[in-house]
């Protein structure tokens, strides 16, 4: 393990003053293990598929996308030759995976049955996050950036129908984070982490039409959005060991209020019906608000995970919460599952 990782993990041991730990606001009803996964520090993001109760995930440290069965509790199948998988969408009409693979620059497309490789879609190297319009039927792909070797940043454009890209979205900002989608307004927020700022893309124009600075959180890596009230909930890595959630209102892009979390906090959910924010963070929580009135919210308690078991799923039609553990020192690769009542 390296001494980043031992560092991270004698944090995670410190507790936050403020916060009680034993109340659990989920409760854990499954561990499923991936056992061919070797030692890493990072597992990326998921998807689901409801008919089958399926789950995809993204391995980093085994370079493939897993699927795993929830009703048998298993691994599937390994689906491997990936650069470095992150994100995945599953289009349930054509039984699709579509995986974007930020070490050769593609957002890679399979067959969800045989899980054979049915096309590669070029972008830039990096290409990271996704979202996904239901309006349109588009997929918004980031790639690009610094680490790319660009001066600028993209949104790749992939029409999932024809499974091609069809345009590009140029960002000036050396990399980009999380992503959410306004179907309603037609429009897409980005994070600029670099920046501490918030792109607002018009999808009709394919354009920048705003830049929002952070002031009361910095880092920003994630996101959830409730679109019924014009709030953005925005997660930002202050440090490694605290981060915030900045209220922000979509209408004019002034930032409402800080709420505290723990440090690297990867994937954040809005859950509209109870009025909760999720936010799953590195350092083995995932916190979690409950919307009192307005733009008020109290923290109901913290849910136990693991090390760096920062990216998770929320899937409201099954009341479950996953967050996936990386393989790091006894600690072996899993997808934790919680219960939400």
């Amino acid at each position: 393990m390296k001494r980043g990782v031992y560092f991270l993990f004698f944090l995670s041991l410190v507790p936050l003053a403020g916060h009680a730990f034993a109340q659990q606001p989920m409760a854990l009803v499954q561990s499923i293990d991936m056992p061919e996964v070797p030692s890493g520090p990072y597992a990326d993001h998921m998807a689901i598929d409801l008919r089958n109760q399926r789950l995809f995930t993204t391995p980093q440290a085994n370079k493939s996308v897993d699927v795993l069965d929830l009703k048998a509790g298993k691994v599937l199948h390994t689906i491997t030759g990936f650069g470095n998988p992150h994100a995945i969408f599953y289009d349930e009409k054509r039984n699709q995976l579509f995986v974007t693979d930020g070490g050769v620059g593609a957002v890679k497309v399979f067959d969800a049955t045989t899980y054979k490789e049915m096309k590669s879609i070029k972008v830039e190297l990096d290409a990271d996050g996704i979202g996904y319009d239901p309006r349109s039927g588009y997929l918004y792909v980031s790639n690009g950036g610094e680490a790319a070797g660009k001066k600028y940043s993209l949104i790749s454009i992939i029409d999932i129908a024809k499974a091609e890209k069809i345009g590009d979205i140029q960002i000036d900002a050396d990399g980009l984070e999380a992503m959410a989608i306004d179907s309603d307004q037609g429009r897409l927020y980005i994070n600029l982490p670099d920046q501490s700022a918030i792109a607002v893309v018009d999808l009709a124009k394919r354009h920048v039409v705003a830049t929002w600075p952070l002031t009361k959180g910095k880092n920003n890596m994630a996101f959830a959005l409730d679109a019924t009230r014009h709030r953005l909930y925005v997660g930002c890595r202050d440090t490694d060991v605290r981060g915030s959630i900045v209220i922000v209102d979509t209408d004019t892009g002034r930032e409402l209020d800080r709420l505290p979390i723990g440090g690297w906090v990867d994937s954040m959910f809005y859950d509209g019906q109870r009025g909760l924010i999720y936010a799953s963070c590195g350092v083995g929580e995932v916190y979690t608000y409950q919307r009192v009135s307005g733009d008020t919210f109290k923290e109901v308690g913290l849910t136990d995970t693991a090390v760096m078991a920062k990216t998770a799923l929320y899937v409201p039609e099954l009341h479950r919460f996953f967050v996936a553990v990386p393989h790091l020192g006894d600690t072996l690769a899993k997808i934790l599952v919680f219960k939400v009542d």
